[in-house]
């Protein structure tokens, strides 16, 4: 009986051994904050991630661009949404594995980031997207505005992007869900955009050029071209459909 015990033991310490610290021991976690468009479809999608992983999140249907501002986080590392968890900003579609590994290791950080919205990662993977899977990094994002890796997610080969350059983008179709000037932003319910391998839904988008925005409001049927830009989904041009 004292030998099974010993070997018992013995098994314990060895898985434990071979777990990283922060998996190991699941703590109590922190409420998380998010600052999101109450217009766009994949934040709501990363909540519900987050809530059957276990997190207690508090939401706030507000654009997140001044919440990022005042947080510290520098607009290149910019999405559609802003948390706040432990201290630390968490921006954009970050997994709840490395939120949980934030927490444990508490480096002197601003933060995680997922710049843009990268098909695949939490929230932006539903049945919509198919097998698509694009390869993103997670980011930490230090106390003076520089990142390094945090974690790597290779997704898969079997879809490849079109170009991206601004000029002979193909027009997509789309209805105008909400306009928000102060942030620079439009919501879109749009139809499939074939530059970015994007089917229908409805997302927030930023702008190349605020002025953009003086040309439509919500409720108009628009023909519009997008792209990426620095990693966010960019609007390069709009009109209202005759």
């Amino acid at each position: 009986m004292q030998r099974r015990s010993l070997i018992s033991a013995a098994a314990a310490f060895t898985a434990a051994v071979a777990l990283p610290t922060w998996a190991q021991t699941p703590a109590a976690l922190p409420v998380l904050q998010v600052w999101k468009d109450p217009n766009c479809g994949c934040c709501q999608d990363w909540v519900n991630y987050l809530q059957a992983d276990g997190f207690q999140v508090q939401v706030f249907d507000t654009g997140n661009t001044a919440v990022r501002k005042r947080l510290g986080l520098p607009e290149k590392f910019g999405s559609c949404h802003t948390g706040l968890i432990g201290g630390y900003v968490i921006e954009g579609h970050v997994n709840a594995r490395e939120i949980r590994r934030l927490l444990a290791e508490k480096p002197k950080a601003i933060g995680l980031a997922v710049p843009g919205m990268p098909v695949g990662s939490p929230g932006m993977d539903g049945p919509v997207y198919g097998e698509r899977r694009d390869a993103y990094d997670v980011v930490l994002v230090q106390s003076d505005g520089t990142s390094r890796v945090y974690q790597h997610y290779a997704g898969n080969t079997g879809f490849k992007r079109t170009s991206t350059a601004a000029d002979g983008l193909p027009m997509a179709e789309a209805e105008v869900r909400r306009v928000d000037t102060a942030a620079g932003k439009i919501s879109l319910k749009h139809g499939e955009i074939k530059n970015l391998d994007m089917p229908p839904m409805t997302m927030v988008f930023q702008v190349s050029d605020p002025a953009l925005l003086g040309k439509v409001k919500a409720g108009d049927k628009v023909r519009f071209t997008a792209t990426q830009v620095n990693g966010a989904y960019t609007v390069m041009s709009i009109e209202p459909m005759r």
